[in-house]
């Protein structure tokens, strides 16, 4: 599930910089997850709760009965594994 976004960056020149661009970035792969609104996931991302606990708090992210959510505002860097 995705939630959306407050607003969109429609213009590369206002993604702030050092930031990914506000959404879901390319080649990612999103499994039993819920994103909240305004999330920055970078390209390349992995986001499954396979193979974790039920129950976990991480930077940026949390997985509550088996489902991995990613909070509103965060930011998930290029290439991270979840």
């Amino acid at each position: 599930i995705v939630m959306g976004a407050d607003y969109y960056e429609t213009d590369p020149a206002t993604v702030p910089e050092g930031l990914p661009a506000m959404g879901v970035g390319r080649n990612c792969v999103i499994d039993r997850a819920i994103i909240d609104k305004n999330a920055r996931i970078a390209d390349g991302v992995v986001i499954t709760p396979e193979g974790k606990p039920n129950q976990y708090d991480g930077e940026n992210y949390y997985i509550r009965d088996g489902i991995v959510v990613i909070p509103k505002n965060a930011v998930i860097p290029a290439g991270f594994w979840i």
